[in-house]
């Protein structure tokens, strides 16, 4: 696993860097905004690990950022802001978990992997289910809806040529959507594809997941339609 750790202390950087590289990850440092995301963009790595409080701006301006850019990097914050507030605010910015300091190693490090299996599921998935012969796109790595195209490759979705916000999990529910527009994909079918080998997670997440893809796609010309008792659609305005 490519890990970037972005934290300003430098004590706990240190510390950090040589305990999570003995544990087998290989791990660069950034220690304020501008190195994160400068590494982020030269290093790609697998998982990011991103302290909130930067010495030259907010770790959460730094996810935004990235997610503009087309990255669905994994990101865990770490951070000693512990309400309940700032962690929604952290996860509706684009974080995948958040952890509050202090921590302990084992619980980190599980977090960590737990994050990187699930990246390289929906990679895997993606991959699965071009092979599978959606009609019409065998072997394609582009899926198309209205101005709306997903990068199944990369897992990057774009409207009108421009990279979209969106987290691994939302990138994941739109592939599973997308492959099956026009038609109810049943919500254990997409729970599986976003929440991969996730024995923790209650099935209802999936409803958050979708709540928050609706309102990205809000003014695409695609909605989101819930059908009881039958799962999700992807729909095209007329």
């Amino acid at each position: 696993m490519r890990l970037l750790l972005v934290e300003d202390d430098p004590y706990l950087q240190e510390n950090l860097v040589r305990s999570l590289s003995r544990r087998g990850l290989q791990v660069t440092s950034a220690s304020t905004a501008a190195q994160a995301l400068n590494l982020w963009q030269s290093l790609r790595p697998d998982v990011a690990l991103l302290d909130l409080t930067l010495p030259d701006g907010d770790g959460l301006t730094v996810v935004s950022q990235i997610r503009q850019q087309g990255f669905t990097t994994p990101v865990l914050v770490l951070t000693a802001r512990a309400t309940v507030g700032d962690r929604v605010l952290g996860l509706n910015s684009g974080a995948d978990d958040y952890m509050a300091k202090p921590f302990d190693l084992d619980e980190l490090e599980a977090r960590l992997n737990a994050l990187y299996r699930r990246a390289k599921s929906v990679q895997q998935s993606v991959s699965a289910s071009d092979r599978e012969g959606v009609p019409g796109r065998s072997g394609l790595t582009t899926l198309q809806m209205g101005a709306i195209s997903l990068d199944t490759l990369n897992g990057v979705a774009y409207f009108h040529q421009q990279a979209m916000e969106l987290t691994p999990r939302e990138v994941a529910m739109l592939h599973a959507l997308m492959a099956h527009a026009g038609q109810a994909v049943a919500k254990e079918r997409l729970f599986s594809a976003v929440f991969p080998d996730e024995l923790d997670v209650q099935f209802e997440a999936i409803e958050v997941v979708a709540y928050r893809l609706r309102k990205k796609l809000a003014d695409t010309g695609i909605s989101l339609v819930t059908l009881r008792g039958l799962g999700y659609l992807l729909k095209a305005a007329n």
